[in-house]
């Protein structure tokens, strides 16, 4: 499983879902199932969100299982 830190970054620097949507050009509901865990972004999309969250994609998503230091 995907895991990420959207939800922690986006509530971090006050966006709603729907406004990091629009950021990045997807729809509120894309951002909530990225959230949870049922949608895995594409490289574009995940290199975006990486952008607007001021982080890089390797902190923003990593394979459950995996260790993060």
């Amino acid at each position: 499983m995907l895991c990420n830190r959207v939800k922690e970054l986006r509530a971090r620097y006050g966006f709603s879902q729907s406004e990091l949507g629009a950021r990045v050009n997807v729809t509120r509901q894309t951002i909530g199932f990225i959230e949870k865990g049922s949608f895995s972004p594409s490289i574009t999309l995940s290199l975006k969100l990486a952008k607007e969250l001021k982080t890089t994609v390797d902190e923003l998503f990593w394979i459950e299982g995996d260790e993060k230091e």
